[in-house]
């Protein structure tokens, strides 16, 4: 599968490139070459800025798949890169120029999120300090992943990555989604992004919808069926 397109996979808030495991070995074995790429969660600018100099390393075409807030990331990252051919968002934010991941999550009622995280300070470069957020670890299983495995779930609460506030809170620059083909999985027990705000996302941007019922972490619930829809995406 010499001409398939790379995939690239961008992880969201509160996860890290290991949520993508079990997609990237569905994927592998049928012969796509895949990147899980780290998401620094710093801030939207500079998430997308880094994730574009991951597509300018990529050689050839790729479909470019983010979930939760790494969709609004893939969204502003892949403006003015001819190589990625597709745009899959797995559970994911798909913004609008001006738009920032908790405008969206705020439209539709719906997310249980905000009680359950706690906020943290850490250090800026300009000596200033910054907040992030965690998702609280006994509440992580029940909020981010009810299909999960237990034990699986309790340690994707401890290896969970915070996202900076500014992060969610900074309006997307672009939105590539106006020029690339959309396909979107939304997932109807999500508790993270309501799926009201879901399918307004998807039919705004005329993606190609599938809607499953899964809680957030469906990459790690249901590798197959998301690999499933990139794999459609890569072959259109």
């Amino acid at each position: 599968m010499s001409t398939a397109p790379t995939i690239v996979l961008v992880h969201g808030a509160f996860a890290d490139s290991s949520s993508w495991n079990g997609v990237v070995e569905t994927l592998r074995a049928q012969g796509y070459s895949v990147v899980a790429a780290a998401n620094p969660l710093r801030g939207l600018d500079s998430d997308a800025a880094y994730i574009g100099s991951v597509l300018d390393d990529v050689d050839g075409p790729c479909v470019l798949v983010g979930h939760s807030y790494g969709g609004s990331v893939i969204t502003v990252a892949a403006a003015g890169k001819p190589n990625v051919k597709a745009l899959v968002y797995i559970a994911a934010f798909i913004p609008a120029e001006g738009e920032s991941a908790l405008e969206l999550t705020d439209k539709f009622p719906g997310s249980t999120l905000g009680p359950t995280t706690r906020p943290a300070s850490y250090p800026l470069a300009d000596g200033n300090t910054g907040t992030e957020l965690y998702i609280r670890q006994d509440e992580f299983p029940a909020q981010f992943a009810a299909d999960v495995p237990t034990p699986a779930a309790e340690l994707m609460a401890a290896t969970q990555r915070p996202v900076a506030l500014d992060a969610l809170q900074q309006p997307a620059k672009a939105a590539a989604w106006q020029t690339i083909p959309v396909f979107a999985l939304l997932t109807t027990e999500d508790k993270n992004i309501p799926i009201a705000a879901q399918r307004f996302m998807a039919e705004r941007a005329s993606a190609h919808s599938v809607e499953v019922p899964a809680s957030h972490a469906v990459s790690v619930a249901m590798p197959g069926v998301v690999s499933d829809l990139i794999v459609l995406a890569a072959e259109k």
